[in-house]
């Protein structure tokens, strides 16, 4: 189980990731739109994963 704890929060790293390539494509004059894009799924990911997380343990 701890293994699912762990892959939550590689959601976050992702997405910080991508918040620094959207912030580097606005600066390079690009469009981030993608990056962003990115950014909410890996957020909403993230929460998502923590819920069935606790879901599964309160199912025990």
């Amino acid at each position: 189980m701890g293994i699912f704890k762990f892959t939550a929060y590689l959601y976050l790293v992702v997405a910080a990731f991508f918040v620094y390539d959207g912030v580097m494509r606005i600066q390079a004059g690009e469009a981030p739109y993608m990056s962003f894009a990115i950014v909410a799924v890996c957020i909403f990911m993230f929460f998502f994963r923590k819920s069935q997380i606790k879901k599964f343990q309160n199912r025990r």
